[in-house]
């Protein structure tokens, strides 16, 4: 698409999507609470004053596996600077100067932009102990120090040069080693080349080059260069997508995966005098939008597999200009609802400056925005094997597909339930990234492994790890009174003694949702996991239907019929990343099988 297109574009405008702090008008029609609101950030960032980055806060991620601590330090300065180059700019009188000059030089005065978790050149490589700084690498977050350093310089760049020139000149000069000319010059993985697969990686970086370059006054040659670059590399992500739009690495990972390459087509856009418009009336843009409305359940959370947290963040500007642009009300209206509602307008954690202009100057109009999202239909995307349906009381997931997702988990033929928006049945999640995450370690992990989702294990073997260990022979049905899904699972555990597993499950609309599995196999005992986030009560068997009772806390009931025996563990939340989701403990529950056949059938009250 993007390579077809750019073959006829030209840049025929310098990037003013958004005005800088000069045009005094436009910032100033910003409504008046919000410009309070961005004052009062920036004044917690005044004074303050920065721990410095040592060598041996780079050299902890490769002795230790902690990345936690070095990334701390680093992204306070970029969230730091966003505010105070807000504030400035709907100020305006050069009180929040000296601080944002003192950032910009202390960013660029930093060895490398790069994590250490990323500071390799070949993918998948042992990261070397200290930065090369005579060979930058362009990770995801030097990408994003650059967008974050060229947008603060385009915003205030004739306060800059009332000042001193030599703040431009800094950035200017950072940008152009650290990011362009690597750019030019090299190949990153995530760049593409029509064999390896593509993730979030491609699109997010190629954003963040683009708005770097399109915001500075360089040579026309050089950006051509770098937006035919873009084209390819944005041709190679959208490779990777089904044409229903799925987000292999989940909800989570959509707001740095679709809404990177809605910018990216911003970017493209804006500066051709919108030679690559045709691109938002394309089928598969259009479903790459609207994903996320389709996979929210309730409030804040999200059908989640893999990485993704069922807490996904908040909608704001960005989902809702996707929505704009691609002309789909729904997804528009539900994203400004959510924006309303998140109750995080500011935006004060994020590292993006760009995304924040974005809804300093759409906040007005999410505001105000009074269209119909409707409610999401019942769905299956066929190119992760993830079906998500709904009635007034449930929504249900399954995810079928294989276990090579990007960030995957082996969760082949897992579910979620939701009652009433409130999680029932549970995919946990990830911990805190450390060196092990991305490793030949990864599935000792326990969040990563088919045990600690809603599965079973056969005498202790759990599912494996790639594309071969899949789901086969997926059928679904969606209907009024019904929705409906079928798969055999043997295959995902790669051992021939699981001769057969197959899972069926089925929301019976303004009733219950049953779970039936039927086994054939060599492996003893069959146990089934069950992730609850609300403490389950094991209350017994039910004589007349020789049926287990389990009480989902005060949300439910699961009837367990053909279990020899049930018994549940409380699993602590003590990670900081599981904390910000769980906020407090986990529960287990091991059911053994008493025969071949189990069924759940869930209900909604006790």
């Amino acid at each position: 698409m993007f390579r077809e297109m750019v073959s006829n574009a030209e840049i025929v405008r310098v990037f003013d999507l958004y005005p800088p702090a000069a045009d005094r008008e436009v910032w100033e029609g910003i409504p008046q609470d919000y410009r309070r609101q961005l004052e009062e950030e920036g004044e917690k960032w005044l004074n303050y004053r920065f721990l410095p980055i040592y060598a041996t806060d780079f050299m902890e991620f490769c002795r230790t596996g902690n990345r936690s601590r070095y990334e701390e330090k680093l992204f306070l300065r970029r969230t730091a600077l966003n505010a105070l180059v807000l504030a400035e700019c709907v100020r305006y009188d050069g009180r929040y100067m000296d601080a944002i000059v003192n950032l910009v030089f202390l960013i660029c005065e930093e060895s490398a932009w790069q994590l250490p978790a990323h500071n390799s050149y070949i993918r998948d490589t042992p990261q070397f102990l200290l930065p090369d700084v005579t060979r930058p690498v362009i990770d995801l977050f030097a990408a994003e120090t650059g967008a974050v350093l060229a947008v603060a310089e385009y915003l205030l760049r004739e306060s800059f040069a009332r000042l001193s020139p030599a703040v431009s000149v800094m950035v200017n000069h950072n940008l152009e080693t650290r990011i362009f000319h690597p750019y030019l010059e090299s190949h990153f993985w995530w760049m593409g080349d029509g064999v390896s697969p593509m993730n979030n990686w491609t699109s997010w970086c190629t954003q963040n080059v683009l708005l770097a370059a399109f915001t500075r006054q360089m040579e026309g040659r050089v950006q051509k260069e770098i937006m035919k670059k873009a084209c390819e590399s944005l041709d190679y992500f959208l490779d990777e997508y089904g044409e229903d739009g799925c987000c292999d690495e989940g909800a989570q990972y959509y707001r740095h995966a679709g809404l990177t390459l809605f910018n990216a087509m911003e970017v493209l856009n804006h500066v051709t005098g919108q030679a690559f418009s045709a691109l938002y009336r394309e089928h598969k843009i259009g479903n790459i939008a609207d994903y996320i409305r389709k996979v929210h359940v309730d409030g804040p959370y999200y059908v989640n597999f893999a990485d993704c947290s069922p807490i996904a963040g908040r909608c704001g500007a960005r989902e809702y200009l996707f929505g704009k642009r691609t002309c789909n009300e729904k997804l528009m209206a539900f994203a400004a609802r959510d924006y309303r509602e998140g109750g995080q307008a500011l935006g004060t954690e994020e590292h993006n400056l760009f995304y924040r202009v974005q809804s300093a100057f759409c906040h007005e109009e999410m505001a105000e925005y009074a269209g119909e999202e409707g409610k999401a239909s019942d769905c299956y995307f066929a190119s992760a094997g993830l079906f998500v349906a709904r009635d007034e009381k449930f929504c249900l997931a399954v995810k079928a597909g294989d276990n090579n997702d990007s960030h995957n988990h082996n969760d082949a033929g897992s579910f979620t339930i939701y009652k009433n928006g409130h999680p029932l049945f549970i995919d946990v999640g990830v911990e805190s990234y450390t060196r092990k995450t991305f490793s030949p370690q990864r599935y000792e992990i326990w969040t990563m492994q088919s045990q600690y989702h809603n599965l079973p294990a056969f005498g202790g073997v759990m599912e494996k790890a790639g594309e071969e260990f899949c789901a086969s022979d997926v059928e679904y049905e969606f209907g009024e009174k019904r929705a409906w899904i079928g798969m055999e699972l043997a295959r995902a555990y790669g051992d021939e003694r699981v001769k057969s597993y197959v899972r069926e499950v089925c929301l019976e609309k303004g009733k219950n949702i049953s779970i039936t599995d039927r086994y054939e196999g060599e492996l003893e005992p069959v146990v089934l996991s069950l992730m609850t986030y609300e403490r389950p009560e094991i209350a017994g068997m039910e004589k007349s239907m020789d049926t287990l009772v389990m009480n989902i806390g005060d949300l439910g009931i699961c009837r367990i019929s053909g279990a020899a025996k049930a018994e549940t563990e409380e699993i602590p939340i003590t990670d900081p990343r599981l904390m910000a989701t769980w906020k407090h403990n986990i529960f287990r529950t091991l059911v053994t099988f008493e025969g071949r056949t189990i069924r759940l059938e869930v209900t909604g009250s006790l």
